[in-house]
């Protein structure tokens, strides 16, 4: 089972859930923007991906510089504001098991089937 926070809005995310669905993926979709992921939850995904918070946020988001946030903010600030506000986390998001992957390009999520 794929766990998948998926934003409907957005084609990348679409177009990966089209990609997971035609190669018979069985998926649980999250909106995430609906329900945000918690710090925890945030913390899970990051160490599955093994990669820094700032490297799973949308760093050109407006929302990104109204908080004030940079490159070298602490991990923590990253994953609290990424909780607070969902809009900032990299789209779209794909959990398996012990592995995550993000869906930039799409092709991306084939490597947790």
């Amino acid at each position: 089972m794929i766990n998948y926070w998926h934003n409907p809005r957005c084609s990348k995310s679409r177009a990966g859930l089209a990609l997971l669905e035609e190669n018979g993926a069985q998926i649980e979709v999250r909106k995430y923007l609906e329900d945000a992921p918690s710090a925890d939850d945030l913390r899970a995904v990051l160490g599955k991906l093994g990669i820094e918070p700032i490297d799973m946020m949308r760093t050109g988001e407006k929302r990104f510089k109204e908080l004030g946030l940079n490159k070298t903010s602490p991990a923590d600030e990253l994953i609290n504001a990424m909780a607070e506000n969902p809009i900032l986390i990299e789209r779209p998001l794909a959990i398996a098991g012990d592995k995550a992957a993000i869906g930039r390009p799409p092709e991306n999520l084939l490597t947790l089937l």
